[in-house]
């Protein structure tokens, strides 16, 4: 448990020992029972955050899970990405209605990806969907030349017309992606670690290459922390570092974290970090509504805000066959909660809605 000190330090431990017990109470069922994986959660709240750690990062040789564990992040990625894409756009670098064929030139071909845009991609609502979004999942990825091929072959139809309905699907931030790289001529790695990484100083944070076998090329101290992967049964699947991908070229593996960093990295998106302040408002940015998806719902840049009877959560939840993750605030309470654990299709999502709701309904009292 860390605990910023205060004048009210009193005060502070006894509520940080209820929201313990009422954390832990609830973490307890996704703690595997076989021992097969673990759970490291963060609760920011009051300027302050809690730390709480259970079970194995690596079961075999009995490596406990820490607070500086490194998570494969499965799709958190995409709020990092939009953190980068608000900065630009603050920045009139580039603008979210521009169409993605203006960066990405090889599209000029495609009749129908031209009317996409680049807000669009970012919120779900292109009505690109490609087999590799959705299961059954397959087992063909794509090489750069086949993905450009495919997009321009694409055809929208009534059920995929561009900004008229929300689908998930990854496809469209690998496009997105692009975009950037296109547009400043930098991989996404760099992009990331230049605008976003090292102005919020976070130190485990990292987008790595991918390695022939499929797993990360992190330096040695990073993947001394990066936790051993579970599947839903509990068996081992891949190794620490794994980086899973349809798409077979730079850029296109999956970001890795801890509860720490990410810890930070809630507190700057509210607004408790001392950032520069056009990054700060290109981060709250990232949170306003895009499309809306219902009377409660509504997709952001890749944030999911739901207005639960007047309080409103943004979240994001990831994951992986080995590994689950969520990232999830109530801004107006400066409050966030992060659950990652490394173990496959675990859904800690409705957990950390759930926890949302309580420690922000406890502040208010």
């Amino acid at each position: 448990m860390a605990l910023a000190a205060s004048p009210n330090a009193e005060a502070a431990s006894a509520d940080a020992d209820a929201t313990f017990r009422l954390v832990a109470r609830e973490i307890q069922p996704l703690v595997p029972e076989d021992g097969a994986g673990g759970v490291a959660v963060a609760v920011y709240r009051d300027g302050q955050t809690l730390f709480l750690n259970y079970g194995w990062a690596n079961a075999a040789h009995e490596v406990p899970i820490t607070s500086d564990s490194l998570f494969n992040l499965g799709s958190i990625r995409k709020v990092f990405e939009a953190a980068l894409l608000a900065q630009a756009a603050h920045r009139g670098d580039l603008a979210l209605d521009d169409p993605v064929s203006k960066y990405v030139t090889e599209l000029e071909e495609g009749d129908d990806i031209r009317q996409v845009t680049i807000g669009e991609l970012a919120a779900y609502t292109s009505g690109l969907v490609l087999p590799q979004d959705h299961p059954p999942w397959p087992s063909e990825r794509y090489t750069l030349a086949e993905f450009i091929r495919t997009l321009n072959q694409w055809k929208a139809d009534r059920a995929h017309e561009p900004g008229a309905q929300y689908i998930y699907a990854h496809s469209s931030y690998v496009l997105l992606q692009l975009a950037l790289e296109r547009r400043f001529g930098m991989p996404i790695a760099a992009l990331l670690d230049r605008d976003v990484i090292r102005p919020l100083g976070l130190s485990s944070t990292i987008l790595p290459p991918r390695r022939p076998g499929g797993w990360a090329a992190l330096a040695p101290e990073l993947l001394g922390r990066a936790v051993q992967g579970y599947g839903e049964d509990g068996e081992p699947i891949g190794q620490p570092g794994d980086q899973q991908t349809y798409y077979d070229f730079p850029g296109t593996g999956q970001m890795f974290s801890s509860a720490r960093d990410l810890a930070r990295f809630l507190a700057a998106n509210l607004g408790d970090l001392e950032i520069d302040e056009a990054f700060q408002q290109a981060l709250q940015r990232t949170h306003r509504s895009l499309f809306r998806l219902g009377p409660h719902h509504a997709q952001a840049m890749a944030w999911e805000v739901e207005d639960h009877n007047g309080l409103l959560i943004v979240d994001k939840p990831g994951g992986l066959n080995n590994s689950s993750t969520y990232i999830g605030m109530v801004p107006s309470s400066k409050l966030g909660i992060v659950i990652l654990l490394n173990r496959g299709n675990q859904h800690p999502f409705e957990l950390g809605r759930r926890l949302l709701r309580e420690l922000a309904h406890h502040q208010m009292q």
